[in-house]
């Protein structure tokens, strides 16, 4: 089930006798907690980390002296299964007590399983799947997934529109990049955004770099841009901002030296559109956003096959100069773009 279907479910039959929220999602996760508190007056709270299911299970039997209806927020619901705990009978017999609790609940009591220390993929995947099959038990479990590319990006633009918040597709794609697609970070970011621009100044990219946290990656691809174009001048002054922001530069020439790679197999694959460079790359297992997609095909087109496996090679001899005992790290990169830059500045 998804949170949204949840949320509706909720709103026309009321809260479950017992719920299994599952995943790392926090801002769905987030909206339906908010309606949860709507809809019942008292929420209780245990940690299974700190507490066993028995006892959750023994006060979710009991009634309220306060309220005719309450939910029990259980949180760290991993807890629970088999050799999580010390003892695997004790965690036998909570499953047990769980199905037949589900099985006969008590009226007025929802019991609310929250599980989001593991996602969907990669290693916790089969973590997953235990905690799935400990509370199967529970019909329905709901799944807090994170978001897609385009569901983060439509999140942002609605948030930024219900705010009033004057801002361009480009910024959202920004925003949307720094933050990774976190739903709850671009949520807070949003927010920030609004009351720093207010309703009637555009938001620039400045701005989403001034407020964001990892924003400052734009300005690593402005200057991949400027290098491309042979851009002396602007090179320098995309370099000289990365100082003023404090920027760690070996770690800005990481990026850099990424985004040159990712343009050389792009090359190299023969890839000619934004959409087959994200395609080609998250079919090999490298997560791709739609905007840094754009920014591959841009640097292919700002670099010819020559020139990009000349800046590469620089690039490697420069990071190779920053590990030197005591480098000059302002000078290494100044170097480097003198190197890769005609001096006429285009």
């Amino acid at each position: 089930m998804r949170p949204d279907q949840f949320r509706q479910r909720l709103a026309k039959q009321g809260l479950p006798a017992a719920a299994l929220f599952i995943g790392p999602e926090s801002y769905e996760r987030a909206k339906c907690r908010q309606a949860i508190a709507v809809r019942v007056p008292q929420i209780d709270h245990f940690d299974l980390d700190e507490t066993s299911l028995s006892v959750v299970l023994d006060d979710a039997r009991s009634l309220s002296l306060f309220a005719s209806e309450r939910a029990i927020w259980v949180a760290s619901a991993e807890s629970a299964l088999p050799n999580a705990r010390a003892s695997s009978d004790a965690s036998d017999n909570d499953l047990a007590n769980l199905r037949e609790y589900v099985h006969h609940p008590t009226p007025g009591v929802a019991l609310i399983f929250d599980c989001s220390r593991y996602d969907f993929e990669g290693d916790d995947k089969a973590k997953i799947e235990r905690v799935l099959k400990f509370y199967s038990g529970i019909p329905e479990p709901v799944e807090f997934r994170p978001y897609t590319t385009d569901s983060a990006r439509q999140l942002a633009k609605d948030l930024a529109a219900a705010a009033g918040l004057n801002i361009g597709q480009l910024e959202i794609g920004l925003l949307v990049e720094a933050l990774a697609g976190d739903a709850g970070r671009i949520a807070t970011e949003i927010e920030k955004l609004a009351l720093f621009a207010g309703r009637e100044r555009k938001v620039t990219a400045d701005d989403v770099a001034l407020l964001v946290p990892n924003a400052r990656e734009s300005t690593v691809f402005n200057l991949v841009g400027a290098l491309g174009r042979g851009d002396r001048k602007r090179s320098l002054d995309s370099l000289d901002t990365l100082l003023r922001e404090g920027e760690y530069l070996p770690l800005a020439l990481t990026f850099l030296a990424t985004q040159l790679r990712l343009a050389k197999v792009a090359q190299e694959a023969n890839l000619r559109s934004a959409q087959q460079v994200q395609a080609h790359f998250t079919k090999i297992g490298i997560r791709m956003w739609r905007d840094r997609a754009d920014q591959v095909c841009q640097t292919m087109g700002a670099f010819s096959k020559p020139r990009l496996e000349d800046a590469i090679e620089k690039v490697y001899w420069a990071d190779k100069a920053l590990r030197d005992a005591r480098p000059d790290d302002r000078v290494i990169m100044e170097e480097l773009v003198f190197s890769l830059t005609p001096s006429s500045g285009r």
